[in-house]
């Protein structure tokens, strides 16, 4: 499927309008998000804290800058063919860095992302020591964000991290503000129970929603029914694959350890993963592109048409 061809950011707005919630895992990385979209998911969601991991080898604490970011949304979004929506953590500077993220992103193909309202350099929005800009500055980078993007089915994703600073009323009200501002879908981060998912969700009855499922964060696990029931139209799912494939790494590295030789423990095997990647419609290519050499032609003889 060539780029044009690729379901985008009107195909998202299609799927946040359906009756069921979206589900989009995290993938860290171009295998990650083939992985995700061949289990059946219709988005795929290009995780911060996934990149930073799979990248650096780091925590997800502001070290990986806009280039890195934005080359990383392309060689997701160039893996799969269904829309991808990408982490692009405080826009990288003020509204005028806000409106080139987005143009840098909408270009590598993402169908939409999520900008964030702390202080750089960002944190995860589950660990301490967070802290954030004024919301009338994320005001104007949600303005800048709306205005920078080409095409207005772009969805453009507000994330407020003040509940863990400065409360959840004081969240809400910052996200009242960045929907006003522009934005189409509303993240608010890390509520810390049940009842303040409720309240969020009563808060913005006709606003889409997004839920952050972290493994082990600081909102606690909802089952999909009762998101519906409360309304949220998109649900995150960051690190299940990044948590599922570093605890399989470490289980085959400390077997390699062990006995100092691989072993077959009935896992994917290599043809089975040269299949997923994709090495057969790359060998179909080889087979309608390469010629078959014919033979040589003699010394001297004329090879082209122009030629003397």
């Amino acid at each position: 499927m060539v780029a044009q061809d690729k379901p985008g950011p009107r195909r998202l707005r299609e799927l946040l309008a359906a009756t069921e919630p979206v589900v989009a895992p995290g993938a860290y990385d171009a295998l990650s998000a083939r992985l995700v979209a061949q289990a059946g998911f219709d988005v795929v969601y290009m995780t911060g804290f996934g990149a930073s991991a799979s990248l650096l080898g780091g925590p997800d604490v502001g070290l990986l800058s806009f280039a890195e970011m934005a080359d990383q949304a392309r060689r997701l979004a160039e893996a799969v063919d269904v829309p991808l929506i990408a982490d692009s953590d405080d826009g990288y500077g003020n509204p005028i860095n806000v409106a080139r993220t987005v143009r840098a992103y909408e270009a590598a193909g993402v169908a939409g992302l999520h900008l964030e309202d702390q202080v750089s350099p960002k944190r995860c929005g589950h660990l301490e020591g967070k802290q954030l800009i004024a919301a009338s500055e994320m005001v104007e980078k949600v303005r800048a964000a709306v205005e920078a993007r080409r095409s207005a089915d772009l969805v453009i994703i507000a994330r407020t991290d003040a509940r863990a600073v400065e409360g959840l009323d004081a969240a809400l009200e910052r996200a009242r503000r960045y929907r006003d501002a522009g934005a189409d879908v509303l993240f608010v981060e890390a509520p810390e129970s049940e009842a303040e998912v409720t309240t969020v969700a009563q808060a913005f009855p006709k606003t889409p929603l997004l839920f952050n499922a972290v493994e082990g964060g600081r909102t606690p696990p909802l089952e999909l029914a009762r998101l519906r029931e409360l309304g949220f139209r998109l649900v995150l799912c960051p690190l299940t694959a990044l948590l599922a494939a570093t605890a399989a790494i470490q289980q085959a590295l400390a077997g390699l350890r062990r006995s100092g030789t691989p072993h077959d423990d009935g896992g994917l095997s290599f043809s089975g993963f040269t299949d997923l990647i994709g090495l057969p419609e790359i060998q179909r290519l080889e087979a309608r592109y390469t010629a078959v050499p014919g033979p040589p032609a003699p010394l001297g003889a004329r090879t082209h048409p122009l030629s003397s």
